[in-house]
C-alpha cells in the first residue's frame, strides 16, 4: 500500500503544470483546392496550415471571421469540420548543389525517380528582394550562343531581359539555346582547369505546359549535355493552380541560394502568362475581388516581386547574381493587352519574336524594331562592340527600307546598298534550333559581315560562306579564334589576322 502511496506522490510532484498554447481552426468549407477555415485566430499571410494527415496549405486570405488557405497537395480525406493548426513557419523548398541534374515541383519533390533530393539547406519560397544599396551595374555577358541576341540585344548577368511573342515563334528555343550554351561554356572552363571562369547555373521553370513538352525540353538538355548545370521546376497543365502560382517562386529562392553564395545563376519563366492564369484562378477561388480581364488588382505586384529578386550583388554584399528570362506569350502579337505591358515594365528590355519573320523563315524571330535591351553594349565583350556597333541600326533601316521598295525599282545607290547589306546581315543572323555559336566566332562572322566581305556574294550562297568560314577558321585558324577569345578585344594586329583570315578563304570559295 504504502509504495502505491509513493508512485501516487512522485506522480503529483513530477506533474507538469505548463500550458501549451495552440492555435487550432475548424474546416467550414473546402474544394478546388481551396480551404476557409474558422477560429484560427493568429495566422500569419503565408503562413503553412497543418490539416489532418500530415497536409499543409498556406495561408492567403485574412479576413475577420475565416481565413482561405491554398491546399498543397491531394486533399481528398480532408473534410469539413476537420481540425488544423497554424505552424509558425514559412513555405520553404530545398537549395543548393544537390538539386543540379534534377527534375523537382514546385515544392522540391522530385518528379525524376532518382531518389530523394539530399539538400540541408532551405530557403523560403517568399523573400524580399535585395535592396539599391546591396546591388551593382551589369555589366557581365551572359553569352546566349545566338549572334541576334548577342550582338543587337545583349543580356548581362543580373539582368531581366523579357523574351515576348506569339504562340510557337520560339520563344523555350531561345531559352533552351542559352542553358545549352551555358553548359558548354562551363564544361570547357571546367576542362581546361580556368579558375577564374564563373559558371552559370541555370534554373528552368516550365508552368502551364503539358507534360510532353516539358518531357522534350528535358530530352533536349540532357542530349546536349547540359543537365549538370541545370534544375528542372515543372508544374504542367495537369498540376493545380497552386502548384502553378508556387512554381516560379520556388525556382526564385532556388537561384538565390547561388546568388547569396558568391555564384551566378539563370532563370527562365516559361511561362508568366500561364502563371498569371494560374494565380487569376486561385484568387477568384479565394473570393477576391477581381480587376482588369477578371485578374486580380496585385497581379503586377506578383510578377514584379518575383522578378525584382535578379539582381547583380555588389562585392560588399557576395558578388553574386541572379539573371531572369521570364516569358509572356501575346494574341496575335499584341504588346499592349494587360500582362504584356506589365511585365515590360517591370524587366529590363524585350526580345519580341514575330510571326510573319517565323513563317519568311527568319529563324530566330527577332523583331529588331520592337525589340531592346536598356543594359545595352555594357554587357558586350570588347569585341563584340567593335564589330557590332552599327548592325542594330542599319538592320532596322533595312526592314523600313525594305517595305517601301516593294513599291518602286528606281533607287539610288545608297538605298540599294543599304537593302543588300540588310539582305546578307538577314541570312547571317539564320541559325539552327540547339547550335548556339561561341562568341570568337560570332565575333568572325559579324567582321565579314560588317566590313563587306559578303556583299558581292549572292544571297542564297551567303549561308554556305558563312558555315565554310566558320569550319575554316576552326580547323586551320583555330589560335586566331582562341586568341580573340582570350584578348576580348580586337587591336589592329588582331583585325589584320582576321582580314587575312577571311580572304584567304574567300580566294578558295566558289560562289
Amino acid at each position: 500500500m504504502s509504495t502505491l502511496l509513493q508512485e501516487i506522490e512522485s506522480q503529483i510532484a513530477n506533474l507538469k503544470t505548463s500550458v501549451a498554447k495552440q492555435n487550432v481552426g475548424v474546416v467550414r468549407e473546402i474544394g478546388d483546392g481551396v480551404a476557409r477555415i474558422e477560429g484560427l485566430s493568429d495566422v500569419m499571410l503565408n503562413e503553412m496550415i497543418e490539416f489532418p494527415g500530415g497536409l499543409y496549405g498556406l495561408a492567403l486570405n485574412l479576413e475577420e471571421t475565416e481565413v482561405g488557405a491554398i491546399i498543397l497537395g491531394d486533399y481528398a480525406h480532408v473534410k469539413e469540420g476537420d481540425e488544423v493548426k497554424t505552424t509558425g513557419r514559412l513555405l520553404q523548398v530545398p537549395v543548393g548543389r544537390p538539386l543540379l541534374g534534377r527534375v523537382v515541383n514546385a515544392l522540391g519533390q522530385p518528379l525524376d525517380g532518382k531518389g530523394p533530393v539530399s539538400s540541408k539547406d532551405f530557403y523560403p519560397v517568399e523573400k524580399i528582394a535585395p535592396g539599391i544599396i546591396k546591388r551593382r551595374g551589369v555589366s557581365q555577358p551572359v553569352q546566349t550562343g545566338i549572334m541576334a541576341i548577342d550582338a543587337m540585344i545583349p543580356i548581362g548577368r543580373g539582368q531581366r531581359e523579357l523574351i515576348i511573342g506569339d504562340r510557337a515563334t520560339g520563344k523555350t528555343t531561345i531559352a533552351v539555346d542559352t542553358i545549352i550554351n551555358q553548359a558548354r561554356l562551363n564544361r570547357a572552363a571546367e576542362t581546361a582547369g580556368d579558375r577564374d571562369a564563373r559558371p552559370l547555373y541555370c534554373i528552368y521553370v516550365a508552368v502551364g505546359q503539358k507534360n510532353s513538352s516539358i518531357a522534350r525540353t528535358i530530352g533536349v538538355l540532357e542530349a546536349e549535355g547540359a543537365m549538370p548545370w541545370t534544375i528542372i521546376i515543372a508544374a504542367s497543365a495537369s498540376d493545380t493552380a497552386t502548384n502553378q502560382y508556387l512554381a516560379p517562386f520556388a525556382g526564385a529562392a532556388m537561384g538565390e541560394w547561388f546568388m547569396d553564395h558568391g555564384m551566378d545563376a539563370l532563370i527562365v519563366y516559361d511561362d508568366l502568362s500561364k502563371h498569371a492564369v494560374a494565380y487569376r484562378q486561385v484568387s477568384l477561388l479565394l473570393k477576391r475581388p477581381s480587376g482588369r480581364e477578371a485578374y486580380p488588382g496585385d497581379v503586377f505586384y506578383l510578377h514584379s516581386r518575383l522578378l525584382e529578386r535578379a539582381a547583380r550583388l555588389s562585392e560588399k554584399a557576395g558578388n553574386g547574381s541572379l539573371t531572369a528570362l521570364p516569358i509572356i506569350e501575346t494574341q496575335a502579337g499584341d504588346l499592349s493587352a494587360y500582362i504584356p505591358t506589365n511585365v515590360i515594365s517591370i524587366t529590363d528590355g524585350q526580345i519580341f519574336l514575330e510571326t510573319d519573320l517565323f513563317y519568311q523563315g527568319v529563324r530566330p524571330a527577332i523583331s529588331v524594331g520592337t525589340s531592346v535591351s536598356r543594359v545595352g553594349s555594357a554587357a558586350q565583350i570588347k569585341a563584340m562592340k567593335q564589330v557590332a556597333g552599327k548592325v542594330k541600326l542599319e538592320l532596322a533601316q533595312y526592314r523600313e527600307m525594305a517595305a517601301f521598295a516593294q513599291f518602286g525599282s528606281d533607287l539610288d545607290a545608297k538605298t540599294r546598298a543599304l537593302l543588300d547589306r540588310g539582305q546578307r546581315t538577314v541570312e547571317v543572323f539564320k541559325q539552327v534550333q540547339y547550335q548556339p555559336q561561341p562568341v570568337e566566332v560570332q565575333v568572325l562572322v559579324l567582321w565579314a559581315t560588317t566590313n563587306g566581305s559578303l556583299d558581292d556574294l549572292p544571297v542564297e550562297k551567303v549561308k554556305a560562306f558563312q558555315n565554310g568560314l566558320v569550319e575554316f577558321a576552326a580547323t586551320r585558324k583555330a589560335a586566331l579564334l582562341e586568341q580573340i577569345r582570350r584578348e576580348r578585344v580586337l587591336t589592329d594586329a588582331l583585325a589584320a589576322d582576321l582580314k587575312a583570315c577571311v580572304e584567304e578563304f574567300k580566294a578558295g570559295f566558289k560562289a
